[in-house]
């Protein structure tokens, strides 16, 4: 539940957190903190699911040394990608409306989230107003891992 300052009252329990958002050029981007490091796995559901509402989306996989496109045409195809040390997918989401990218880090409970300053609600790197935007949406993807 919101408190006063519109912060969630979690009472002690953890959940996911935006840790910080900036603009660049015509982008925000955020890094958001996890409930929970998870594995390959939690990463391709989580893919899946917004797979499904991105106009036109593309994923990446790689690690340190070599990224590559993913050839996948559906979700079924992204819950089978052979295991890398992130994924990124992006595209324009039918949920926000505007270009995003998300890159998931294989073991790890970190999230970067890049999106395009394309509406009124994306103009400015606010904590508050893009948490507010952009939680719901992170949640959604995070509960899809399990």
């Amino acid at each position: 539940m919101r408190g006063a300052d519109g912060e969630y009252n979690t009472g002690g329990m953890q959940i996911m957190k935006l840790l910080g958002v900036e603009r660049r050029g015509s982008w925000l981007y955020s890094e958001w903190n996890l409930t929970y490091r998870v594995g390959w796995g939690h990463i391709c559901s989580a893919a899946a699911l917004i797979f499904q509402y991105t106009k036109d989306p593309e994923i990446l996989t790689g690690d340190a040394y070599e990224e590559k496109v993913a050839d996948v045409k559906d979700e079924a195809g992204v819950r089978e990608l052979e295991e890398n040390g992130y994924l990124t997918i992006r595209g324009v989401s039918e949920i926000i409306r505007v270009p995003l990218s998300i890159t998931f880090y294989n073991q790890l409970d970190i999230v970067k989230v890049t999106v395009a300053c394309a509406t009124e609600e994306f103009e400015e790197a606010d904590y508050k107003k893009f948490n507010l935007s952009m939680c719901q949406f992170m949640d959604s993807a995070e509960l899809a891992m399990y």
